[in-house]
């Protein structure tokens, strides 16, 4: 058994993908050492990959393709992987902080129950993008910081924080007790979306893809939105759907931030 395989089977924490691997080399993420397929094509990406590794005194190794998609977990490699230390989650107040820091009112998106990591890393990709300041995921049942989610993330989930927590609906009274209103994303809600005001501190629910959002969750939830349909489609994607209500926040904030700086003084 190669090192590479042992790697594997003690379950290292990896990175896989170019364009990933570098978002982590550029926000300088710790890196334990970057793997790379022997007969990998030169590219821009590839270059700025061994450039970066150099300038960070990350150790780089080049190893049969064999040996690498043995390590791979996603089987997508292209040809790269990054082996992290095991993965530290963030707490919940760290997700607060980092609003606090930015002078930002919180926006949290909640995954209740997602299992696919695709899903996961989508969610993260936007969540990021809007500037959403971080995800809180249950430590059961659910789609974890994998190098799944971290390749669907694009790279996302090495820049936002992840909190992982034991209870879901538990974790939504804490976050009404810091201040935050807590808004439940159900196809089922008779209220529009767009008629919930997403500028003040926000958790915003996500539930599975086949279940929903639990009742103990939901029992915790200040207001419950839903996405407008029509056609014959009952429903979107959890990402679709939390991408959709993600950038109405941006837009209500975005608002918000005009109309205060273009007020006149009294």
């Amino acid at each position: 058994m190669s090192r590479y395989s042992r790697a594997r089977k003690a379950h290292a924490e990896t990175i896989e993908g170019r364009r990933a691997v570098l978002e982590a080399l550029r926000a300088d993420i710790e890196i334990t050492r970057i793997l790379i397929a022997d007969n990998v094509e030169s590219g821009n990406q590839i270059r700025e990959i061994h450039q970066l590794a150099r300038n960070s005194d990350t150790e780089l190794q080049v190893i049969s393709r064999r040996d690498l998609d043995r390590q791979s977990r996603t089987k997508k490699s292209q040809g790269v992987i990054a082996v992290l230390p095991d993965r530290r989650y963030a707490q919940v107040e760290d997700i607060i902080l980092t609003a606090d820091a930015a002078r930002q009112p919180p926006l949290i998106a909640v995954l209740d129950g997602i299992v696919d990591p695709h899903n996961l890393g989508a969610i993260a990709r936007t969540a990021h993008a809007a500037g959403g300041h971080g995800l809180i995921i249950p430590e059961r049942r659910a789609a974890s910081v994998s190098p799944g989610a971290m390749r669907a993330s694009a790279g996302a989930l090495v820049h936002i924080p992840v909190a992982r927590v034991p209870n879901i609906a538990k974790t939504l009274g804490h976050l009404q007790n810091l201040g935050l209103q807590t808004v439940a994303l159900d196809a089922g809600a008779d209220s529009n979306y767009r008629d919930a005001d997403l500028t003040i501190p926000t958790a915003l629910v996500i539930g599975s893809e086949e279940r929903g959002i639990s009742r103990n969750a939901l029992q915790h939830c200040d207001i419950t939105v839903s996405i407008p349909m029509s056609g014959p489609v009952a429903s979107l994607n959890a990402s679709v759907s939390a991408a959709i209500v993600l950038y109405e926040a941006v837009r209500q904030r975005t608002d918000a931030s005009v109309a205060a700086a273009t007020e006149t003084p009294p």
